[in-house]
């Protein structure tokens, strides 16, 4: 397992970290088989787990706080919050009303003091970079939380944070949580150059592409994975992107071949290989899953592979644009954008 530093915190992480999206009722995991994927991961040199609040209502944490019970000091725990909780409009967001009522609630389910790392899940147009990180400082100055960072953050509000941040002498985002993989690198345009301007760690979410990168999506043959079973749009090959982003499968499991590589290590390999990435994380349901994916734990790709990927998807490029989820709401509002 290879190791690097959390942006500039002095934290050492693994480059693959254990994301506990699938816990409970998302992934169909039992707490036995939680515990054992956390087993195994930290046996293998995984330290950083990350889970949020909002997968499956809570329930991810509460699996993650009973597997890592007697070895809370051995893992960089890292949650987030401001998606929403319930109907009621005020249990979500940025604010501070929020963010402390959601902080204590993700303790009191993970069974723990504080957290290491507490991730705003998605920027809050309502809410200021003001309010928002003035909470966030007090709940760092209080010991609930070590370091504070942003998730699927677009660039313009990732640097506007940092100038709030030193505008109001107050803690600053120290990561960011940004989708990244083959098929998706929209974000080496904008946000990565960013982030090492400022020098965020910066931990990747979904590098197999929900599935498609993980082997099981391939021409001719069924789709049969999880993530389909749910959303089927994203794959339905009758679709044009989903056909540009399957022809790009067959050509990256070519390059992979070639290289004596599986799909799954040339994933993980091409985005760890980003100087500006920390650690991609692993979001398996089963053992067999999570075994696969740490083969790709000491993968290094060769510029050769590296250069024959940009043939077939080039830097910048995201496959599937309207899967972002960090669009500026004035695309997605027409009422925003017209007087």
């Amino acid at each position: 397992m290879q190791y690097r530093t959390l942006g500039r915190t002095g934290v050492q992480v693994s480059a693959l970290a254990l994301g506990a999206m699938n816990f409970g009722r998302i992934g169909r995991t039992t707490q036995d088989e939680a515990t054992a994927l956390v087993d195994t991961a930290l046996e293998a040199g995984i330290n950083l787990i990350d889970t949020a609040d909002m997968y499956s209502a809570g329930e991810s944490e509460e699996m993650v706080g009973k597997a890592i019970a007697g070895r809370r000091d051995d893992v960089v725990l890292a949650t987030k919050a401001g998606m929403p909780m319930s109907e009621e409009r005020n249990h979500r967001g940025g604010s501070r009303r929020w963010l402390v009522t959601a902080l204590e609630d993700s303790l009191r389910r993970l069974g723990v003091d504080h957290v290491d790392l507490y991730q705003l899940h998605r920027w809050d147009p309502a809410t200021s970079d003001e309010e928002t990180l003035s909470a966030l400082t007090d709940l760092q100055r209080a010991g609930k939380i070590r370091y504070f960072g942003s998730s699927t953050f677009p660039a313009h509000r990732i640097v506007q944070a940092q100038w709030a941040a030193r505008t109001h002498h107050l803690s600053r985002y120290v990561t960011e949580q940004p989708s990244y993989s083959l098929l998706q690198r929209g974000i080496e345009t904008h946000v990565l150059p960013v982030t090492e301007e400022y020098g965020l760690g910066v931990l990747v979410w979904s590098p197999l592409a929900s599935g498609w990168l993980s082997g099981a999506v391939r021409a001719g043959r069924d789709i049969t994975t999880h993530r389909s079973g749910f959303l089927p749009d994203r794959f339905d090959l009758t679709a044009p992107a989903n056909r540009a982003r399957l022809d790009a499968v067959e050509r990256l499991a070519r390059v992979g071949d070639e290289a004596g590589l599986t799909l799954i290590q040339l994933a993980l390999g091409f985005v760890t290989a980003h100087p500006a990435v920390t650690s991609a994380l692993i979001g398996p349901r089963t053992l067999d899953h999570l075994r696969a994916q740490l083969a790709a734990a000491d993968t290094v790709l060769p510029a050769d592979v590296l250069d024959a990927v940009d043939e077939i998807v080039a830097p910048g490029t995201d496959l599937a644009p309207h899967e972002k989820l960090d669009t500026p709401p004035s695309l997605l509002d027409a009422s925003l954008r017209r007087r």
